[in-house]
């Protein structure tokens, strides 16, 4: 059996992790570093690219670069973030045409991709560079999502890993996974409630959790959860967006909105000030050649302060508060008996939040845990705990929001409250509304609106073959059970007949199971065509450096080599010239295998010939004779 890893699948940069010796360990990418840009690209020869390779090009190709993709992940094209979305990104947002149910595509080198199958392409590059560096294959994951998401995204979240050709063996949330990643990292276990408030790239979370010892087990008891899925260091990004494009507008007289190339220019400068704004007062954005007009080429210079960042985002870091006050109420506490505040998210680093924070508990965040990390180690300790390399943790999470159905007059009647523990299963009968009714629909709804029509609908299911009755007679057992991953299953049965329908919420933004399976065989097999290709061009390298060495020999030896010989290198290196731009690796191998057997022929030419050279320099002076 493969190796099981725990993955933060971010929405701006992707970690992973692994258990060794007892320990999570962080496992670094192919190009170094421990972070997978979330980001995936496909260049103008058609190849694809993923991670910082796809980061690199996206200045000059935005419109076929996709990042921060978990922003759409199960989400329905309606949706009023989506629509929001859709004014902002430099790649197209579509309606499915086919496929994808009520979800959303996007659109990468003139194909339509489900936001599953662009999560599976950062995973596939996870799982490729883990097995790099562990030397065996993976073939299972813990994957994190935020708190807050909500059904359908974690099913889509779950699909995106069975379409890498992982096992997704749970879905963790991402604060839970903080905690463990900080309760195990800690020698004395006493007990203390935590908050974790995670600042992420596209999502906030806060959590409060109770860490405590029972019967020489660590326990991690989740008491409520609360978040904004669609409130993140992307809309930090924006904001300090919006403030160069109108500050150059207001300059220069020039809007670069309508420049694709230009924008994201910008938006990589902002990000860039943002990060840099978190050590320094003040920093300097600075784009030569921007645009340009009928008087030439004109080039963007402006100073930012920490203040004025402070001042352009400051509502959106505000927004943060009430949330964190709503998850304290709902676990029953004050923020006095909070001991520790830890940060998660790169986005924590910013001075604003550890002292919206600090207004919020009443004191200083802990600076314990690596923002970058934590959750992906901690999805590493769950999937130690899952095969059982890890030992004496008790692990209890929630589910974020209220499950329910739609009963009488459109009213959602709540079956399993939010911050439940899960897993769980409650059972509630029901009856009909109307004489003779035969059937019921099975409305299911996640949300905390008291009308139906305000809460998302996670799916409908029809139990048919109820006997004719009076109404209020007949009697419908729904129950609902969740799973630890947080994905529910409904099943209604009718008492007197014993019939039962049963569902599990995929969410009609999901996909199907047969959806999953083709894009995971479509998955696989460019996986074998990206092998191929590393293949070719591994030979082609290896060709070009055996054409450098007989280049380089040649000019060396110098005269030692006979004339024919030199002919038959030139002749050689010719050869692979002609064939190292061709597709056909095997042909490559073949005429730079020819080239290595005549650079060896000269190497043993050149040794014998310093070999006599040597022996004549050796022969002793004969006697002069005197005269």
């Amino acid at each position: 059996m493969g190796k099981v890893i725990g993955i933060d699948l971010g929405t701006t940069n992707s970690a992973s992790a692994v258990m060794e010796g007892g320990k999570a360990k962080m496992i670094p990418t192919a190009e170094g570093g421990n972070l997978v840009p979330s980001i995936v690209a496909v260049n103008k020869k058609g190849e694809r690219l993923v991670g910082q390779l796809a980061k690199r090009q996206a200045v000059t190709n935005p419109e076929n670069t996709l990042f921060s993709i978990k922003r759409l992940i199960g989400r329905k094209f309606e949706d009023e973030e989506v629509q929001r979305d859709i004014k902002l990104m430099p790649y197209k947002i579509v309606k499915p045409s086919s496929g994808g149910g009520e979800g959303v595509k996007v659109v990468m080198g003139e194909k339509e991709y489900t936001p599953q199958e662009i999560s599976a392409m950062i995973l596939s590059k996870i799982k490729a560079d883990a097995e790099s560096y562990l030397g065996e294959k993976v073939d299972g994951a813990v994957i994190t999502v935020p708190a807050y998401f909500n059904d359908s995204q974690r099913q889509a979240t779950k699909d995106a890993g069975k379409i890498a050709g992982l096992d997704v063996k749970r879905i963790i949330n991402e604060p839970t996974a903080a905690a463990l990643a900080y309760g195990l990292g800690k020698d004395e276990k006493k007990d203390q409630k935590i908050a974790v408030y995670d600042f992420g790239g596209g999502t906030f979370d806060i959590t409060i959790i109770e860490m405590g010892e029972a019967e020489g087990e660590a326990s991690f008891e989740v008491l409520s959860t609360n978040g904004d899925t669609h409130l993140g260091g992307d809309d930090v990004d924006l904001k300090i967006m919006d403030w160069v494009v109108e500050e150059f507008k207001s300059k220069e007289g020039v809007d670069l909105r309508g420049d694709a190339m230009a924008m994201q220019r910008v938006k990589e400068a902002s990000e860039k000030a943002k990060i840099e704004l978190s050590t320094t007062q003040e920093t300097e954005i600075n784009l030569p050649f921007i645009t340009a007009d009928a008087d030439g080429p004109k080039n963007l210079q402006m100073a930012l302060s920490r203040a004025k960042l402070e001042n352009l985002v400051g509502d959106l870091i505000k927004k943060t508060a009430p949330i964190c006050e709503a998850a304290l109420k709902d676990a029953k506490l004050s923020k006095n008996d909070i001991d520790e505040v830890i940060l998660v998210g790169g986005m924590t680093r910013m001075p604003l939040i550890q002292q919206t924070v600090k207004e919020v508990f009443g004191k200083e965040p802990s600076k314990g845990v690596n923002p970058d990390e934590a959750v992906a180690l901690g999805a590493a300790l769950q999937a130690g705990v899952l095969s059982g390399e890890v030992k004496d943790i008790l692990l209890l999470d929630v589910t974020p929001l209220t499950l329910g159905l739609e009963t009488l007059g459109g009213v959602m009647t709540p079956l399993i409250p939010r911050n439940t523990t899960i897993p769980t299963s409650k059972s509630e009968t029901f009856s009909t509304a109307a004489d003779n009714q035969t059937s019921v629909e099975v409305h299911v709804l996640q949300g905390e609106r008291p009308m139906a029509s305000d809460n998302r609908t996670l799916g409908r299911f029809i139990l048919d073959g109820i006997p004719p009755a009076p109404r209020g007679v007949p009697q419908v057992e729904v129950t609902f059970d969740i799973d630890a991953n947080g994905i529910l299953n409904v099943s209604a049965k009718d008492k007197a007949t014993n019939k039962e329908q049963r569902i599990t919420i995929t969410a009609s933004s999901g996909l199907s199971e047969e959806e999953v399976e083709k894009m995971k065989a479509e998955a696989e097999s460019h996986a074998a065509e990206d092998a191929k290709k590393k293949e070719l061009v591994e030979e082609r390298n290896k060709a070009e450096n055996l054409v450098h060495m007989a280049e380089k020999t040649l000019k060396d030896a110098g005269d030692k080599v006979k004339p024919d010989m030199k002919r038959e290198v030139e002749d050689a290196i010719t050869a692979v010239r002609g064939v190292i731009h061709q597709d056909d690796k095997d042909k490559i191998k073949t005429e730079a295998d020819k080239l290595s057997e005549v650079i060896q022929k000269i190497g043993t030419a050149m040794y014998s010939s310093d070999e006599a050279s040597a022996k004549e320099e050796e022969k002793p002076e004969e006697p002069k004779e005197e005269r």
